[in-house]
């Protein structure tokens, strides 16, 4: 890769005009554009300083200019940081005697610069690109960085702060395992970062947190990818100090307190045990005087993963403890409470419903572990979530405080999270012997039509789960669902109605798994859903009535009257609705009854060709997508097996309905045939249509499909004396209006309106071209190095000749 000519003569004039400017660009993104392509350049084996010697010459300018834009100098310090990021760059720049004073952090404070965060971001940056190799990190010693860099870590604006940690991050990890020419240089970061976190890390008080926070956070980074001897000696050097901070118990700094212990079990999985100081931090962790601490540090060493099992074991009883005294099922033996729930906290019903939704939320994962960490058998903690959702909707049971009742009744954010739960457990050992239990507090839920439309929506949800481990469909569950769902479908909030419809297509799909159907009621009621006013539910009812039908549509079931009206219903939809999820739902519902069909009815071919015709020219172009997807179907019915078909990019698996195939592609098949059939059927005229469309990815899709049948159809033409040939140049078609005028614009192709043969067509159209254009985003066009460079100018020179007042039309990419 290389800079084509037309830049490298416009780039010195681009650096002269930058260099020379104490002004800010109007558009302030071309400067990490332009950063953008040199890095490019750069990765790609460019060497900067010695192609473009005039970046050279704007760097010793704008470092000696400090009354450019502060900017412009940040762009500086960027480039100057990539140009030094090799060896070779490096010294070039340092022969330039550009390195020292762009860096040296006095400089700019003497010019009242470094107040302005794009110089410190300049800077880090810069240095970030740079620190690639031994000597910048000499430089970077040597010219005593690091304690600006620490400086910076507490940075007023946090863009400025966490890119100085990056930047300490990347250092210490970069040169952890140089060989012993680094150890002075490399020792000496250490030394100083050690030294800046055990200053930082312990709170002076209350309103100190965010300086602890940052350094923790740093920590928690460098020791997730710090190999033992860099990860031990920062453990060693600030252990005592971490264990200061948790006895102080600070609970905003428990979730960064546990990512470093995860972040050293994570890098000591493949050692054995964890590092000693990591295992007291724990267990001072999992005895902390606070609810909310002991549970987040119960939860954050559970969701690691790893494999300790005394501090496994007593996490999982501190996580279960919020549920146990809830809802008293003998989760925990007696002899292992815990203080985790204090009559203080039960006075508090925010802080309470927050420390059970944390049980609740680990309940699954908890279920699933061994026998030897559980404190109880998996369907206890089932039964205790079906206990809870039974208080929060009214039910006071003995084992329920007044307190705890109080704060879980109407809960809904309680409700939510133990829905959610519910369904997960679903997977649980044992989860069959309490199927009784839930099912009865799912069907109470969802028949309270005062609940949140969410918690409506969760109760579905964890049914269809259950539902999924359920050998059967009781006929009493049936009826309950039934006449549930069929109040629901009425409701006045449409998010109920949507969650309702969507619950009968999600049933009907679990039931076809176990053979079994929809309640008769079920396709009528889905039926009269469709006149809903809300295009979400139209959209949902199509969706659930194409699952509901699928199986008799798999069992070839024969057409009748209702499936005819039904049929010119959702026609009507494609043809009218307003919005485009009902328009969308439409042509998804005919992709699954053609997939779905092992047959091809008059009534399914008929309606294919209707829904061709109509969605080619939605003006919704996930329409347009969803129809091309209608006509590969087509294509793959029809053309499947023969030579060439699906090799550039058309055709897709699929097992074509058997009649269809047998019909076009069998045995005594003839080519014209199904070339006529892909013809009669609107397919050749819908991929044309959708070929010439004004949204990229349906022009795309009609290309490809087209190549396909064109490399399936036309090679047969090269053989003259194959009879099938000559019948096969006799197929044709009637040409949309744009692709007619693209023909009569190229030679011997004015055929005006008469119909033109398909195979002609295919060949006269420039196809691979038009794949490969639309193929790329408009960004090949616009996004040139050439056009940004002559963006720059033009907008710099347009600017300079522009009063304050008025508005300059940038047009970077």
């Amino acid at each position: 890769m290389a800079m084509d000519k037309e830049c490298m003569l416009l780039l010195p004039s681009v650096c002269a005009l930058l260099a020379d400017s104490d002004k800010p660009l109007p558009d302030d993104t071309s400067l990490e554009k332009l950063l953008d392509r040199l890095t490019e350049l750069s990765e790609a084996g460019v060497s900067l300083p010695e192609s473009c010697p005039c970046l050279l010459d704007f760097l010793s300018t704008v470092t000696h200019n400090t009354t450019c834009d502060p900017s412009i100098l940040s762009f500086a310090l960027k480039l100057g940081g990539l140009m030094a990021a090799t060896e070779d760059g490096f010294t070039a720049v340092q022969a330039r005697s550009t390195l020292d004073l762009s860096f040296k952090v006095q400089h700019w404070q003497d010019a009242g610069l470094w107040e302005d965060p794009c110089v410190r971001i300049g800077w880090i940056h810069g240095f970030r690109r740079m620190l690639l190799h031994p000597k910048a990190l000499f430089f970077f010693v040597l010219s005593d960085s690091t304690k600006p860099l620490l400086q910076l870590q507490r940075d007023a604006s946090l863009f400025v702060a966490s890119a100085a940690s990056q930047l300490l991050a990347h250092i210490l990890l970069t040169y952890q395992e140089e060989d012993g020419s680094m150890e002075s240089q490399y020792t000496h970061v250490i030394q100083q970062t050690t030294d800046y976190m055990k200053a930082s890390l312990l709170p002076k008080d209350c309103t100190q947190i965010a300086p602890s926070l940052q350094v923790l956070q740093l920590l928690a980074m460098i020791l997730n990818r710090a190999g033992p001897p860099l990860r031990d000696q920062l453990l060693q050097a600030v252990a005592a100090s971490l264990e200061d901070v948790v006895e102080v118990g600070y609970s905003q700094l428990t979730p960064a307190l546990m990512d470093i212990i995860m972040s050293v079990y994570s890098s000591d999985k493949d050692e054995g045990a964890p590092h000693h100081a990591v295992s007291r931090l724990l267990s001072a962790m999992l005895n902390a005087n606070k609810a909310a601490d002991l549970l987040h540090a119960a939860a954050a060493f559970l969701h690691g993963g790893h494999h300790d099992p005394v501090n496994t074991t007593l996490a999982v009883k501190v996580l279960l403890m919020p549920l146990h005294v809830c809802t008293h099922n003998s989760l925990l033996a007696t002899g292992d409470e815990h203080h985790v729930l204090t009559a203080a906290q039960l006075k508090s019903k925010s802080a309470f419903v927050s420390l059970i939704c944390v049980s609740l939320r680990n309940a699954p994962q908890i279920a699933l572990m061994p026998p030897d960490v559980l404190p109880c058998p998996p369907a206890s903690i089932v039964l205790a979530v079906v206990s809870l959702l039974k208080a929060c909707s009214g039910h006071h049971s003995s084992g329920c405080s007044d307190e705890a009742f109080r704060c879980l009744l109407a809960s809904g954010k309680v409700q939510k999270c133990a829905l959610e739960v519910l369904a997960s457990l679903s997977s649980s050992p044992g989860a069959n012997s309490t199927m009784k239990s839930v099912f009865e507090v799912l069907i109470q839920y969802m028949k309270n039509p005062d609940w949140d439309p969410t918690v409506l929506h969760k109760s579905y949800k964890a049914f269809i789960q259950w539902m999924n481990i359920c050998t059967s469909f009781p006929q009493q569950l049936r009826e309950d669902l039934m006449s549930t769902v069929q109040k629901r479908v009425c409701d006045p909030r449409w998010e109920v109605r949507d969650s309702s419809v969507e619950l009968l297509g999600q049933l009907a799909g679990v039931l076809a798994l176990k053979s079994e159907d929809l309640p008769s009621t079920s396709t009528p009621l889905l039926r009269a859903a469709l006149q809903d006013p809300e295009s979400y539910v139209r959209a949902s009812v199509i969706a659930a009535l194409a699952r509901t039908l699928a199986p008799s549509w798999q069992q070839g079931a024969a057409s009748h009257q209702g499936q005819a009206d039904l049929v010119r219903r959702l026609l009507d939809i494609l043809s009218e609705d307003t919005e485009g999820f009902a328009r969308r739902a439409v042509v998804r519902y005919f992709i699954s009854w053609f997939s779905s069909s092992p047959s091809s009815s008059p009534l399914l071919l008929d309606s294919v060709r209707r829904v061709l015709s109509l969605g080619s020219v939605d003006l919704d172009w996930e329409v347009k997508v969803h129809t091309l997807e209608l006509a590969e179907l087509l294509l793959d019915s029809v053309l499947s097996g023969r030579p060439g078909y699906g090799q550039n990019g058309g055709g897709r698996s699929y097992e074509p309905a058997c009649a269809l195939h047998t019909r076009t592609n069998g045995p005594g098949a003839t080519l014209d045939a199904a070339l006529g059939f892909l013809v009669d059927q609107g397919v050749i005229s819908a991929l044309l249509r959708c070929l010439v469309d004004c949204d990229r990815p349906v022009g795309l899709k009609a290309s490809r499909l087209l190549i396909s049948i064109r490399d399936t159809v036309c090679p047969l033409l090269a053989d003259a004396r194959d009879e099938r040939t000559a019948v096969a140049t006799c197929v044709s078609c009637v040409l949309p209006e744009e692709i007619r005028k693209m023909l009569e614009r190229t030679p011997g192709d004015q055929d005006g309106d008469h119909r033109v043969g398909v195979c002609q067509v295919l060949t006269s159209l420039d196809l691979d071209q038009q794949s490969v254009l639309l193929s790329q985003s408009s960004d090949h066009v616009h996004n040139s190095f050439l056009s940004l460079l002559q963006d720059i100018m033009s907008t710099r020179a347009a600017h300079s000749h522009t009063d304050a007042g008025q508005e300059v039309v940038v047009d970077c990419y």
